[in-house]
């Protein structure tokens, strides 16, 4: 076992570069962020020089900048990937997270490579392949349970991810085609269309209602923050918290939640026989308490974590419910009365407070200014920014719930965490002067001297004690420090003009040291000969999209390789998403928790079942033996229309050199359903 196996990595993420600095500061050990393209959020690509910014704060600290190249590439976007991951390289990224196998077969730099959750990364034997083809770090699906990591982490040794918090995908990812079908924006490749968040009608087999504007496929939100012991135990070493597109407040408050609870646990094991360590440098400390209920959030559920839950879903509302607050006394023309749960709770100028109509449906309502009514019962008048049409559905009793509370936004706007590495430092008198030596927790040493004509001391008895204070000073330099040491034949007196640039030379050296000694990931270097891959075919779910990854699976003994959903191949009905999410279960209909549900009209019959928003209808296919919903569908022929127009998305472009064997309508019994 090595140091890495003890090392607790928490990875956060970045929209921008501004937020990765912040990420860095509220205790990240690595940030993944997108770089200048082909990154599976499209909204969220950066340049390469503000990475280069990122990457130098980042490893100040130790901590690793990991970079997004995880869609599926067409073949004539292979080689501008290829230029953009050499550039990443040279700006000093640590790891590329990619999905597509084609940059395997490409001129990559030896970086670092990780498997991105698009790959999907289910079963033991998906996991050994990736690693032994040389990636170092993959991210398990959210799905699994802990016993099924733990299996997956006896027939690995890479870095196992695992996602801890965040917006859940329902489907298995890399495993959702309803974007592409219905819109031609592929999940695949960053642009997901979210049909996940849209409310269905259920039907059953009779055009029977099960269910009326439920968003059925709408997941509450990621949240591990009871498992993570567990989750160390079964083999996980790196935390992931979901979140490209969120915002400052969100990565401030979530990376700092988790660095302290990932904290707790090292301090509880450190004399224990595993015992860990942080996979960075430095202490932070935060002027704010971390609270994961303060950020947008559909409700928290841990998933599958501990086994098949049945209150997973968000099916009342995608939208954040917040956290109740009080509820509703009276209702006037133009304000509205609250009593507060608590009486030391407060409300705010623009805090942004909701409530449930009378249909269920939640409904916001944007506070423009509050009055205290009476302190001691708790109550407060609000006047809302659009009374007229706010106010209309309140009534008495009613509850209410605040889901933006501007206080709490406003304090993360301002500079909310320090985050330090730990020094000793001594002082000591030379022949010509004085000396300081600045040895940091990672055992970096670095030293300045000055000359000095030494003077004795007015005030002996204090001396060592003002000399002590001031050099425990550390400014805005990234070291704090542990504890001072003043090594002298005699108290002599240092002023401060000499001591304060004393300081500086040697925090710049040690900083300097610090950089020199920094050392990037090795790549993992590949299984020779090649080993065989676990299938040797593959339908359009294995996202073949480029002629380089069919050569890639080729070479690993795939004989029969289909061609990419993305590809327009598929044009009958097939699985548009697969999940682990199972509506009949979530809504009791489950032969294993009944045979029938009896409803308004009757027993209703449980497959298949329909979803329908508007025009579009889909099927839902249930396969009990892996426990997994297939959600059927069709391309539209709008969508085809248009990929017809633009012969650069069609894989079949390929070159004929290498033949490509499709099998569109070869499936497996479980792709039938």
């Amino acid at each position: 076992m090595t140091y890495a196996d003890h090392q607790l990595e928490l990875l956060a993420p970045a929209r921008d570069v501004a937020i990765g600095i912040e990420a860095i500061n509220h205790g990240a050990d690595a940030v993944y962020i997108g770089g200048p393209s082909f990154g599976a959020r499209s909204g969220a690509d950066n340049p390469v020089s503000d990475i280069a910014r990122l990457v130098a704060h980042a490893h100040r600290f130790n901590s690793r900048i990991f970079a997004t190249l995880n869609t599926i590439l067409r073949d004539d976007e292979l080689e501008p990937a290829r230029k953009i991951a050499w550039q990443l390289y040279d700006a000093g990224v640590d790891a590329l997270i990619i999905q597509d196998m084609g940059l395997l077969e490409i001129d990559l730099p030896p970086i670092q490579l990780h498997a991105s959750t698009q790959t999907d990364i289910r079963t033991p034997e998906k996991a050994r392949f990736l690693q032994d083809a040389g990636l170092s770090q993959i991210v398990l699906a959210r799905e699994l349970t802990l016993e099924q990591i733990a299996v997956i982490r006896q027939h690995t040794h890479c870095t196992l991810e695992f996602f801890i918090h965040g917006a859940l995908c329902v489907a298995y990812s890399g495993q959702c085609y309803i974007s592409q079908a219905h819109t031609g924006r592929s999940a695949n490749r960053g642009e997901c269309s979210q049909a996940c968040r849209l409310p269905y009608q259920v039907v059953d087999a009779q055009g029977r209602f099960v269910a009326h504007d439920k968003h059925v496929l709408s997941m509450k939100d990621n949240n591990q923050s009871d498992n993570l012991a567990a989750l160390v135990d079964v083999g996980v070493r790196s935390f992931k918290i979901e979140g490209r597109y969120k915002d400052m407040g969100y990565v401030k408050n979530i990376t700092a939640h988790y660095r302290r609870l990932l904290d707790a646990l090292i301090e509880q094991r450190q004399n224990s026989a595993l015992a860990l360590a942080r996979a960075s440098s430095g202490t932070t400390s935060f002027r704010f308490t971390p609270d994961p209920a303060q950020n947008f959030n559909r409700e928290f559920t841990d998933y599958f974590v501990q086994g098949r839950q049945q209150d997973i879903g968000a099916f009342d509302s995608p939208k954040n419910p917040g956290q109740p607050i009080g509820h509703v006394v009276q209702v006037g023309p133009t304000s509205l009365d609250l009593e507060l749960i608590d009486r030391d709770l407060a409300l705010h100028n623009g805090d942004g407070l909701c409530y449930y109509d009378l249909q269920k449906e939640l409904v916001g309502l944007a506070v423009n200014r509050v009055e205290r009514q009476n302190a001691k019962k708790g109550r407060w008048r609000v006047f809302p920014k659009d009374p007229l049409n706010q106010l209309k559905d309140l009534r008495k009793g009613l509850e209410v719930n605040r889901n933006r509370d501007v206080d709490w936004v406003r304090a993360l706007e301002k500079k909310s965490s320090d985050r330090r590495i730990g020094v000793w430092a001594t002082l000591t008198e030379t022949p010509r002067g004085i000396a300081l030596q600045l040895t940091d927790e990672d055992g970096h040493s670095a030293s300045a001297q000055t000359d000095l004509v030494l003077e004795a001391a007015k005030d002996p008895s204090s001396a060592v004690a003002r000399l002590t204070e001031h050099l425990g000073k550390m400014g805005d330099t990234l070291f704090a420090v542990l504890d001072v040491q003043v090594h002298f034949s005699q108290p002599w007196f240092v002023p401060a003009s000499v001591l304060n640039p004393l300081r500086r030379a040697a925090t710049d050296t040690l900083e300097t040291a610090r950089a020199r000694a920094f050392e990037r990931l090795e790549r993992s270097r590949p299984v020779e000969p090649p080993v065989p891959y676990p299938q040797d075919t593959l339908s359009y779910l294995a996202n073949v999209y480029n002629q380089r990854a069919h050569t890639f699976y080729a070479r690993h003994g795939v004989k029969l390789i289909d061609a990419a959903f993305e590809s327009n191949q598929e044009t009958g009905e097939v699985s548009l998403m697969i999940t682990k999410h199972c509506v009949r279960f979530s809504l009791s209909l489950c032969p294993k928790q009944a045979k029938g549900v009896t409803g308004v009209q009757g027993t209703v019959k449980a497959e298949p079942l329909q979803l329908i928003n508007g025009r579009e209808k889909l099927t839902l296919r249930f396969d009990c033996k892996p426990c997994e919903m297939h959600v059927m569908g069709k391309m539209k022929p709008s969508v085809l229309n248009a990929a017809r127009k633009d012969p650069t998305a069609i894989f079949a472009s390929a070159p004929a050199a290498v033949p490509l064997k499709f099998f569109p309508r070869t499936r497996t019994k479980q792709q039938k359903q």
